[in-house]
C-alpha cells in the first residue's frame, strides 16, 4: 500500500465542465484505491461500475462509525455529519424509516400530479428570462430559481423563507472548515423548525406537514427538510445547466428530441449519466472488513463511491465519452442503487425534462455565449456545478 504522502489527493478545484476526471485512470489500474480527502483523511475511492454497484448492495457498508466525532471524512461539514450514527443497526433502521417517510412524497404518481405546476413555473421563469438583455446567466436566472421554487413548494417552505434557505445552503456547500460550517446548518435547521411549528398549527399539502402529522418533533423535521433541500436543490440546477451545454454541443440530437418527444426520456438519462462529478462526497463506512477487487477495506474505514467515474466505465458503457441520447441500456448510478437509490429521482427527472422542453422550444438556438472550454465548474464546493452559464439564442 502506498504511503500517505503518495496517496492520490481528492480536490474540488475548478475545471472545464466537459473535461474528463483527472482520476479516471484509477478506474482501470486501481478501481478500489486509497486516497486522501480534502479534509486530510484517508479513504477508499471506488471508481468502477461493478464494484460501486456491488457495494451499494453490501449491508456492511453504511452510515455508521464507532466514533462519529473522530471518523474520517471527505470534508468537515455538520450537515453531512448528521448522516452518521454510531451503530450499524441503528443507522440501517434510521435509513429505512426515513425512506419510508419520504418515498410517498416523491412517488411517481405524486410527481405526475405536480407536473402541471412544474410546467407553469418553468414557463413563468423562461418568460422573465427571455426578456433580459443577452447574454443571460442561465444558472442565476433559470436553473437555480426553478429548482428552488419547485423543491420549496413540495417541501413546504414559504416564499419569504426561500432566498434565506438558498443562501444558507450555498454556504453549507462550501468545502470549508471555518465557523460557517457550524453556524450555517444551525441557522437553516432553526428556520425550517420554525416552518414546522407553523405547519403543525396550519398544515398544508407538503412534506413538512406530513412529517408533523407523523409525529416528528420540529427539530427533527427541520433537520430532515434541510437534508432534502441540500440533496436536491443544487443537483437539479447543475444538471439543467449541463444538459443545455451538452445539447448545444450536439445540435443534431437537440433537434431530434424537439421533433420527437419520445426521445426526451433518453435525453434526461444521458444528461444524468454525463455529469463529471457526483456521489463521492457522501460518507460511508465499513462496519466489518470487506474484501473487494483484490483489497481489504477494514472496519471503520471511509469509503467514497464515485458515481461519476463509474458512469464513464468502459466495461459498463459502450463509448462512454460519447454523448448519445439513444443510449440503451443506460444503467447510470447517478441516483445510486437499491436501498440507496435517491427517493427524489422521479421529481428530478420531471424537472429536467420540463426544463429542457421549455427552454429549447421557447428559445430556439439557445446556446452558451462563450466557448465551451471557458465554462468551468465552481471550485471548493461539494456539488461543483457551473459558476455561471452565460447564454444567448
Amino acid at each position: 500500500m502506498p504511503t500517505s504522502r503518495e496517496l492520490p489527493a481528492l480536490t474540488a478545484e475548478a475545471r472545464p465542465v466537459l473535461d474528463p476526471s483527472p482520476l479516471r485512470e484509477l478506474r482501470a489500474s486501481a478501481p478500489v484505491c486509497r486516497v486522501r480527502t480534502p479534509a486530510g483523511d484517508e479513504a477508499w475511492l471506488v471508481t468502477r461500475h461493478a464494484e460501486v454497484k456491488k457495494l451499494l448492495h453490501d449491508e456492511r457498508l453504511g452510515r455508521s462509525h464507532p466514533s462519529p466525532e473522530t471518523a474520517p471524512r471527505y470534508v468537515k461539514n455538520s450537515l453531512l455529519d448528521l448522516l452518521v450514527a454510531d451503530d450499524p443497526q441503528v443507522a440501517r433502521e434510521a435509513h429505512a424509516r426515513t425512506r419510508a417517510l419520504f418515498t410517498p412524497n416523491f412517488s411517481a404518481k405524486r410527481i405526475r400530479a405536480l407536473r402541471p405546476r412544474i410546467e407553469e413555473v418553468a414557463s413563468d421563469l423562461v418568460e422573465d428570462f427571455a426578456a433580459r438583455e443577452r447574454p443571460v446567466d442561465l444558472h442565476a436566472y433559470f436553473s437555480s430559481p426553478f429548482s428552488l421554487r419547485i423543491l420549496c413548494e413540495l417541501i413546504g417552505v414559504p416564499d419569504e423563507g426561500r432566498e434565506r434557505c438558498a443562501a444558507l445552503l450555498a454556504g453549507m456547500g462550501q468545502i470549508d472548515t471555518g465557523q460557517s460550517m457550524v453556524t450555517g446548518p444551525k441557522a437553516l435547521f432553526g428556520l425550517l423548525a420554525g416552518v414546522s411549528a407553523r405547519k403543525r398549527a396550519e398544515p398544508g399539502d407538503d412534506v413538512i406537514s406530513r412529517m408533523c402529522a407523523a409525529g416528528l418533533p420540529d427539530d427533527h423535521v427541520g433537520s430532515l427538510a434541510a437534508v432534502l433541500l441540500f440533496a436536491g436543490l443544487e443537483s437539479v440546477a447543475t444538471h439543467i445547466d449541463l444538459g443545455v451545454v451538452l445539447l448545444s454541443a450536439h445540435p443534431e440530437q437537440r433537434d431530434a428530441v424537439l421533433r420527437d418527444p419520445a426521445l426526451l426520456t433518453g435525453t434526461v438519462e444521458e444528461v444524468l449519466r454525463s455529469a463529471k462529478r457526483a456521489g463521492a462526497t457522501l460518507p460511508r463506512y465499513a462496519s466489518e472488513d470487506i474484501e473487494i477487487a483484490g483489497v481489504t477495506i477494514r472496519a471503520g474505514e471511509l469509503v467514497l463511491l464515485d458515481f461519476a467515474l463509474a458512469n464513464f466505465d468502459e466495461q459498463a458503457f459502450s463509448e462512454p465519452e460519447l454523448f448519445d441520447i439513444t443510449r440503451s441500456p443506460n444503467q447510470h448510478l447517478t441516483f445510486g442503487h437499491g436501498i440507496w437509490h435517491c427517493v427524489g429521482a422521479p421529481l428530478a427527472r420531471v424537472e429536467l425534462s420540463t426544463a429542457f422542453t421549455t427552454l429549447f422550444s421557447r428559445l430556439p438556438g439557445l446556446r452558451p455565449a462563450v466557448p465551451l472550454d471557458e465554462l468551468r465548474t465552481r471550485g471548493g464546493e461539494l456539488v461543483g456545478g457551473l459558476a455561471e452559464l452565460p447564454v444567448t439564442w
